[in-house]
């Protein structure tokens, strides 16, 4: 018969221990790549982001800086929306067929309300407010 040392786990400690470790990095996992929710980034709000010409109509332009997308789904139509695919965070910004898409796992939105047209994104672009003043366009 073996004694065991007070200060020494049994081997059936040691097991649990791993177990729940193992349990709380799966679980960890779960939320890895989920965007947060997407704010107008300070400062800009009131400030001339873009210029209405270099926004095509059935396309738009992508303002890296603030990862912001200027959509013209219909002539003088102007949108704006995050850059962030809400599905895992990624840059879209790629325009195609009256849609942005995101290049990392092909989800693909609506230029005129930032919904989700296809997957594996569920959730739409977040619509930040903007207006047109004269030939630039204002986030609001």
């Amino acid at each position: 018969m073996t004694s065991t040392s007070p200060s020494m786990p049994t081997r059936r400690q040691v097991l649990g221990t791993a177990g729940v470790a193992a349990c709380g990095v799966a679980l960890a996992g779960c939320g890895v790549g989920v965007p947060p929710e997407p704010v107008v980034p300070p400062g800009i709000k009131g400030k001339v982001i873009a210029k209405v010409a270099d926004v095509p109509v059935g396309g738009g332009t992508l303002i890296s800086d603030w990862k912001i997308l200027i959509t013209q789904p219909a002539e003088g139509v102007f949108k704006a929306f995050t850059a962030v695919c809400p599905h895992k965070g990624c840059a879209v910004g790629r325009f195609a067929d009256k849609a942005v898409e995101c290049p990392c796992h092909g989800s693909a939105f609506a230029l005129d309300t930032g919904a989700c047209l296809r997957g594996p994104a569920e959730a739409p672009l977040k619509e930040f407010p903007l207006r047109v003043d004269g030939d630039g366009i204002v986030i609001l």
